[in-house]
């Protein structure tokens, strides 16, 4: 099929085929690298914001708590509890645009507030970090009913002897907290144990999305390029090899009719110039050998 095509029919298919190959390839490798970097790029403003939150955690327990003392005794306030405030701060940050997909839990083992109580998944990211004290983050796609989600994990440990003071024995914490959550859950915690992990998650598809409209948008500007790069071949095919070819085709016919009167010009010094100059030289001695011929039978005649 090829050979029935002119010259820039099979460059041009050439080009074609070159492009859905090295799009295929670019696509191939553009998504795995952009998805990574999405990736990254998220995961670093889910840390950023538990950064926020573990300062709100120190805020709350460093300022607030020590000017609520007193109030303790008589009448409990989840507000005192870092936990409590993390979590509601969070909860005003998600109602921004730029914030709402990301979600936020301190998944503890054995809390206060059955809200916090980690799930059989949450659970063994726990324990795994309990079982690695030197692991400080964790990250990677888990699977809900409600579709893939990408996580990042870090410990939680009690750091503060302050903290042991509504979570050591129930005897030792304000009578107000026992009255509203009871004496069942959140005791027993010791100084620098790890009893949660501070988890920050986001939809998977918010960043598989993220990576496809960059590979979106690169895929077409390289194809754009391409596309470019295939009329500029064409034109300068077209412009110095086609219609210079073209030009000896016409010439060499005329030439084998007879007509010696036509030229083969040489308009550049390349490939093409050179066969234009050979045909040049095939005409002189063409010319030559004909006008022999003519003496010959000339002579003869006479």
């Amino acid at each position: 099929m090829l050979k029935n095509l002119k010259l820039r029919q099979k460059f041009t298919i050439l080009l074609l085929v070159i492009l859905v190959f090295g799009l295929s390839l670019t696509g191939l490798a553009l998504s795995s690298l952009l998805r990574q970097n999405a990736k990254q790029d998220i995961a670093s403003t889910g840390l950023m914001l538990m950064e926020t939150m573990s300062s709100v955690r120190k805020y709350t327990n460093t300022q607030v708590n020590p000017q609520l003392v007193d109030k303790l005794t008589t009448e409990f306030l989840p507000q005192s509890v870092p936990a409590y405030s993390a979590r509601e701060v969070f909860e005003i940050l998600r109602k921004t645009a730029d914030y709402r997909d990301f979600f936020y839990k301190e998944a503890t083992l054995n809390p206060t507030n059955l809200r916090d109580k980690a799930d059989s998944f949450e659970a063994e990211i726990v324990e795994s970090f309990r079982k690695n004290p030197n692991t400080k983050e964790v990250s990677g796609y888990r699977s809900i009913p409600g579709g893939d989600i990408f996580y990042i994990a870090r410990p939680l440990p009690i750091s503060q002897q302050s903290c042991l003071q509504c979570h050591s024995t129930p005897e030792a914490a304000p009578p107000s907290m026992i009255s509203l959550y009871g004496t069942a859950n959140g005791f027993g915690w010791n100084l620098n144990e790890i009893v949660g992990a501070q988890i920050i998650s986001v939809p998977a598809n918010k960043v598989i999305n993220k990576a496809n409209q960059s590979s979106l948008l690169i895929i077409m500007i390289v194809s754009a390029i391409f596309i470019a790069t295939i009329l500029l071949v064409n034109f300068f095919l077209n412009r110095q090899v086609v219609k210079p070819l073209k030009r000896m085709t016409r010439i060499a016919e005329e030439v084998s009719t007879g007509h010696m009167d036509v030229e083969f010009e040489q308009f550049s010094n390349d490939e093409i110039g050179n066969l234009a100059q050979a045909f040049k030289r095939m005409q002189l001695s063409l010319e030559m050998a004909m006008k022999r011929i003519k003496r010959t039978h000339g002579g003869t005649g006479n």
